[in-house]
């Protein structure tokens, strides 16, 4: 069975109410792993989810902790989330967990990044993982800034050739997705317009896939997270960078 480590899909809103004179607040906190969980068992794998405030404290701090796992996914996690650790909030060195990624996966681990408003760049480049080790070891590039493509009336992906899956040459539409650019020597297995939605590399010993709308909804709608072909594409994903 396939260990993976999935980290992010979570969020905390805190939210004003004005009538007047006075202010209301209220807080609340979600989080959206759940159909991608599914997908990941459906595959055959075991899924270990950290929620974002979680992977804060306890993302894994050692190559030995890391080895643990064959996968590991973020998922609209920023970057901030695994570097600025609290030991580096108080001012104390740390470890870079992105450099330790990195790695993890040059020495024959696989990692995956799904998109998102806190993926890749990001919303206003926030996520800025292309100022990180990560950069390299994604088989995309990562531009400067706002990565976002917003597609409210849904484009719909075109399979370019999912190895070892026969999945139809076009997949329910999607919402949105992260702009990045497959590199040279990826395999890219579908678009969406004239960009990558799911591409895999490798990186020293080790295999990495981008996979560019969300897990979730807004960008990924229920057509698209219901599709009978998307436990195959994960499946096939797995397959390929942990087989």
């Amino acid at each position: 069975m396939t260990n993976v480590l999935l980290a992010g899909e979570s969020w905390q809103l805190l939210t004003f109410e004005i009538k007047g004179q006075d202010v209301l607040t209220g807080a609340s906190y979600d989080e959206a792993p759940d159909h991608l969980i599914a997908a990941l068992k459906v595959a055959g794998a075991s899924v270990t989810y950290q929620p974002c405030h979680v992977a804060t404290r306890e993302f894994p701090r050692t190559r030995a902790d890391l080895e643990a796992y064959d996968l590991v996914i973020l998922s609209d996690i920023g970057a901030d989330t695994l570097q600025l650790t609290p030991q580096v909030r108080r001012g104390e060195a740390d470890v870079d967990r992105c450099e330790l990624l990195a790695s993890y996966v040059e020495d024959g681990g696989a990692l995956g990044m799904i998109g998102g408003y806190m993926s890749f760049a990001g919303v206003n480049g926030q996520a800025r993982y292309d100022r990180t080790a990560l950069a390299d070891v994604l088989p995309v590039s990562i531009g400067p800034g706002d990565d976002r493509v917003e597609a409210p009336a849904g484009v719909r992906p075109t399979n370019e050739g999912v190895l070892g899956a026969d999945l139809d040459d076009e997949w329910p539409a999607v919402l949105g997705y992260n702009r990045v650019v497959a590199d040279a020597d990826a395999d890219v297995w579908a678009t969406v317009g004239d960009d990558p939605l799911v591409a895999v590399g490798s990186y020293g010993d080790g295999r990495t896939f981008a996979f560019t709308t969300d897990c979730a909804p807004h960008w990924a709608p229920p057509t698209f997270l219901e599709w009978d072909g998307l436990p195959t594409l994960w499946e096939a994903l797995l397959e390929d960078v942990t087989g």
